[in-house]
């Protein structure tokens, strides 16, 4: 299961890209919303590694 986290910043992009298309914004007017889901992802993937090291 852990090996498929690469896929929820890619599926969570691809939904705020298709947000913003769909009301008539360009990508680079979204840029900080691309911003704010990389860094809660990378808190949430952080967290489950740290979970992982801390039970072993």
């Amino acid at each position: 299961m852990i090996r498929l986290f690469f896929l929820l910043p890619l599926l969570m992009c691809a939904i705020w890209y298709f947000f913003l298309k769909s009301k008539g914004f360009g990508a680079k007017d979204g840029l900080k919303g691309f911003a704010y889901i990389l860094a809660f992802n990378a808190v949430i993937i952080g967290f489950f590694v740290v979970m992982i090291f801390v039970t072993r």
